[in-house]
């Protein structure tokens, strides 16, 4: 799962590092970017919401081999580089990533004991910023030897390559599917109000919708807010990746001590507010700073905000209903691809409005301050507690 993740990262994330070429290429306005991502987001809400019944259905590793797959095609989507195709790109690439990680946590809550869930589930996905590490490393120098377009191919190759690679493993991993269980459109809303009604799972839901917007914000803009202040891509690119390595110990970090010394909701406390404030100081970010100080502040944003998935994904996975695990998370994270979809939108806005990628971060840090305060008040008991992980489906 570790490896699935980490080409779903790659495939989602690499758009965002070949971004200012394609605009380059294309003539087209930095904040369309906004756009694109944002689209991508509103395709993962509704595959998010929806994949649950497919999960129990098919097995958790067949809709992780169709996740990579829909990447894959939507990456050669995109190389065409026709607005229309992007467009379907948009929609294909993020309904793929937005099922990957479902499909992962059902998968490991079958496996995982549930005292160090948190640091399993922070293990696996520690893959998300592995992802990006690489997509910032190779993006740039595949774009410049082979150009944007064919980059975009290669990557969707590996996807599908390793889609091929997952198939031995499905007796083993998709022995607890149910192929009668019905898919039904009423699933949509089931999925939703299973997140919605009082307890943790609701505040985890907006916990996520905070984090993973700014996120989005963060990949989707930094590489190209350096690059409109001077710095050419393969800078650009290499500052994004070292902020990406300390993504990788952090979500560890984050895990052990959620699982072993403080409480979850503690642990993700620290991280919104920690988040919010790197966002801001980002934001204050001039172009005569010296761009060592701006390397430390996106390495505290993604210590952070890169950082959070770990502890928030096993706690959903704990707070599920027994069987439900994919479901649950499922509905947490469609509230992240709801901040996935706003926030890069309102970056776009500020963007558009003022010039200036300060206002951008300033307004994206803005929802995580607010998560922050509100989960420094203790949690609500949750009322009929389900069970905890264990090796049944």
């Amino acid at each position: 799962m570790f490896a699935q993740q980490s080409f779903a990262s790659l495939g989602r994330g690499l758009p965002a590092v070949v971004a200012p070429e394609v605009i380059a290429d294309l003539a087209l306005d930095p904040a369309w970017f906004g756009t694109y991502v944002s689209l991508a987001a509103l395709a993962s809400l509704g595959f998010q919401l929806g994949c649950g019944s497919f999960i129990l259905r098919d097995g958790a590793l067949r809709m992780s081999q169709w996740a990579l797959a829909m990447l894959a095609i939507g990456l050669a989507a995109a190389a065409s580089g026709w607005i229309a195709l992007f467009i379907l790109s948009a929609i294909i690439g993020g309904g793929g990533a937005a099922v990957s990680t479902p499909a992962s946590s059902h998968l490991l809550g079958r496996y995982s004991p549930a005292r160090y869930a948190p640091l399993v589930f922070s293990l696996k996905q520690t893959a998300v910023p592995a992802g990006l590490l690489l997509a910032g490393l190779l993006g740039p120098a595949l774009a410049h030897a082979y150009g944007w377009r064919a980059t975009l191919v290669i990557a969707g190759l590996a996807c599908l390559g390793f889609a091929l690679v997952l198939q031995p493993l499905r007796r083993e991993f998709d022995s607890d599917r149910i192929p009668t269980q019905p898919v039904r459109l009423s699933d949509f809303w089931t999925t939703l109000r299973s997140v919605t009604g009082p307890g943790e799972l609701r505040t985890l839901s907006m916990a996520c919708f905070a984090f993973n917007g700014l996120q989005t914000v963060f990949t989707a803009y930094f590489i190209i807010f350096l690059v409109e202040l001077g710095q050419d891509l393969a800078a650009a690119g290499a500052l994004f990746s070292l902020a990406m390595v300390v993504a990788v110990p952090g979500r560890i970090l984050w895990g052990w001590l959620g699982s072993t010394v403080v409480a979850p909701r503690a642990v993700m406390c620290g991280l919104a507010l920690g988040m919010a404030a790197s966002a801001a100081l980002l934001g204050l970010f001039g172009a005569d700073w010296p761009l060592a100080l701006v390397g430390l502040t996106a390495i505290g944003l993604s210590a952070t905000a890169m950082s959070w998935h770990g502890v928030l994904l096993a706690e959903a996975a704990r707070l599920a209903p027994p069987g439900r695990r994919g479901t649950a998370t499922g509905g947490v994270l469609s509230f992240g691809q709801v901040g996935a979809f706003l926030l890069p939108l309102a970056y776009a806005l500020c963007l558009s409005l003022t010039g200036s990628h300060g206002w951008g971060f300033l307004v994206s840090g803005l929802p995580a301050l607010l998560v922050g305060l509100a989960l420094l008040r203790p949690g609500r008991p949750q009322p009929d507690p389900p069970l905890a992980y264990s090796t049944a489906s």
